[in-house]
């Protein structure tokens, strides 16, 4: 039998390692994503699209966060020198287009597929990002 000392221990220990476990996912940035979020669509039509942004990152060569992060200045041009990676995508753009802004699934499917195809590398059909699993 244990006694009280050691089943505090026992029991903050537990609480410890149960905290970390469930308080884990939260603490992930976006270079441990596997997943991009899809939280924004109400009814989404398909699963998130799988992106592995370290992997993704590495295989294409990309070290300029902007790239993808992107700012636009105040005449409509990427900004050279700002960036919005601490930013989710959905921050910016919403459901719908708004004027050249385009909606949110738009946005997506024209950066990632756009480049994708203008690269000729990576994933370009539906099928090829939205895997169910």
């Amino acid at each position: 039998m244990h006694d009280i000392k050691t089943s505090i221990w026992i029991t903050i220990a537990t609480l410890v390692v149960a905290g970390s476990l469930i308080g884990a996912p939260m603490a992930l940035g976006q270079e441990e994503m596997a997943r991009l979020d899809n939280d924004f669509f109400d009814s989404p039509r398909r699963p998130a699209a799988i992106f592995s942004h370290d992997e993704h990152n590495e295989a294409a060569g990309l070290e300029d966060c902007a790239q993808c992060h992107h700012v636009y200045d105040e005449d409509g041009t990427i900004s050279a020198v700002d960036s919005s990676e601490d930013q989710l995508c959905g921050d910016c753009h919403s459901l719908r287009d708004e004027g050249p802004k385009p909606g949110l699934r738009k946005a997506f499917h024209q950066r990632c597929r756009g480049c994708h195809l203008a690269s000729r590398e990576g994933p370009v059909t539906c099928a090829e990002c939205h895997v169910n699993g």
